[in-house]
């Protein structure tokens, strides 16, 4: 206790502490209904860039005369940094000020995007109306998992995730379906984009409404981890360069994690942007073209609530690895198939991988992370992996102009290959309930210890 603390301040401490112990329960059982609502949430948010993938890149061809691989992807690529530098952003802002408001500010900025597509008389137009959508999906989704992990707590925090990212996916897939029945009946634009605007209304009005804070969850949690011997009323957040250095090098599991989540994202490039021009170029129609990528979308969406349920069974180190490989090997079976059949395996593998991979890579940071920064820590993580978006389409639409598109999908094979590598060598089990070893900021506090 300080000079200028007096006991009467400790003492309303410890009942502020008390009373968020007895008012804010962890659990997914207790927070049923507002963990339902945070998932019908990301469903609409799914579904926004669901609209996205299916509507946007014809528009490249057909309406602008776009044929150049590198310019067509480079709408991806603007996305992803975007989305990659709000998400970082939006982490850190959350662990000051609360999900709930910036998830509103993100409903916000997929309306620019949506009308500056519909009115766009040029590319760069959509590129630019692709940094609104990167900024919406960032600070959106990074709200809406953070909410889940808060309400949640260390129990049955892979299922929760898993549901986060199954809703998310399947959001993406409805998207999908019902863009492409409204291009199929009234054209490219601008039905496909009223529907955006028609998602994000609806999205807004459950945020307004319904869905409560949950800031005041994590901070139970950290108070639950509170020595019982000390009493702790407030823990500083750590600066954004120390979280940043702590997240990318210091923690040698969050590194991996990190660079998983980041060459993670070149596989994805691949299946959206890739795959498409690499079958279409081998006569095989668009309808098969659609059905591959749908199997692909489908397998790793609906995938995700098992694979996360699995991970709080077995520990998180085991499908994160498993899957990095898997999606490696899928990737290699596609490129070096010559039948429609193996095209099929090889989608399901890769689909199976990313279910395998994906919500488990966001559950090591909720396990590793003080809940008091671990919107902080997630925002660095989701730099890292949104990052891949940005890099990726550059780096392969690189490879694929001076060597070709099969090219591009074989590095794609080798360095998600060397993920895997890396995740064996550096990766050590997070799970609270199988870890051998604390996380290393307990060990080494000076690391995420805000300077004095």
């Amino acid at each position: 206790m300080s000079l200028t603390d007096s006991p009467l301040d400790h003492h309303d401490d410890r009942s502020q502490l008390k009373g968020r112990r007895v008012g804010h329960k962890l659990g997914l059982r207790e927070n049923w209904w507002q963990f339902s609502l945070f998932t019908v949430i990301t469903l609409l948010i799914g579904m926004t860039i669901g609209v996205e993938r299916v509507a946007l890149p014809p528009l490249a061809q057909n309406a602008f005369g776009v044929t150049s691989v590198l310019y067509t992807v480079s709408f991806i690529a603007a996305f992803g940094f975007v989305k990659s530098v709000m998400n970082l952003v939006a982490g850190r802002l959350s662990d000051r000020r609360g999900r709930k408001g910036i998830l509103l500010a993100g409903w916000a900025f997929a309306i620019p995007y949506a009308l500056i597509v519909i009115f766009a008389d040029a590319w760069w137009q959509v590129i630019v109306a692709n940094l609104f959508l990167g900024v919406n999906q960032a600070l959106t989704w990074t709200m809406s998992v953070t909410a889940k992990i808060d309400l949640v707590g260390p129990v049955n925090r892979g299922l929760a995730v898993g549901i986060d990212e199954s809703a998310g996916y399947v959001g993406v897939g409805i998207g999908g379906f019902l863009a492409g029945l409204l291009v199929t009946s009234y054209g490219l634009r601008p039905t496909p984009y009223l529907l955006v605007l028609g998602v994000v209304a609806v999205g807004v009005l459950v945020t307004l409404g319904p869905a409560k804070e949950t800031l005041p969850f994590a901070q139970s949690e950290s108070t639950g981890r509170a020595s019982a011997v000390q009493v702790r009323s407030e823990q500083p957040t750590p600066k954004l360069t120390r979280l940043g250095a702590y997240m990318s090098w210091h923690d040698r599991s969050m590194l991996a994690v990190c660079q998983a989540g980041f060459i993670n994202k070149f596989a994805d490039t691949l299946v959206a942007a890739f795959f498409p021009i690499y079958l279409l170029h081998r006569g095989v129609s668009l309808a098969q073209v659609g059905l591959l990528v749908g199997i692909y979308a489908t397998v790793w969406g609906f995938g995700q609530v098992a694979t996360g349920a699995l991970a709080d069974r077995v520990g998180r180190k085991l499908p994160i690895t498993l899957g990095t490989f898997v999606i490696s090997g899928g990737l290699a079976i596609f490129v070096g198939a010559n039948s429609q059949s193996l095209w099929f395996l090889a989608v399901i593998l890769m689909g199976s991988g990313m279910a395998l991979v994906y919500p488990n890579l966001i559950t090591t940071v909720g396990d590793t992370a003080d809940p008091i920064w671990r919107g902080g820590a997630l925002g660095v993580y989701r730099l890292w992996r949104d990052g891949g978006y940005a890099i990726g389409p550059l780096v392969l639409g690189g490879v694929a102009v001076f060597t070709g598109v099969s090219s591009a999908i074989w590095v794609g094979s080798v360095l998600v290959g060397i993920s895997g590598l890396i995740l064996l060598s550096l990766f050590k089990e997070t799970d609270p309930k199988r870890r051998k070893h604390e996380p290393a900021w307990r060990s080494h506090p000076e690391w995420v210890a805000p300077r004095g």
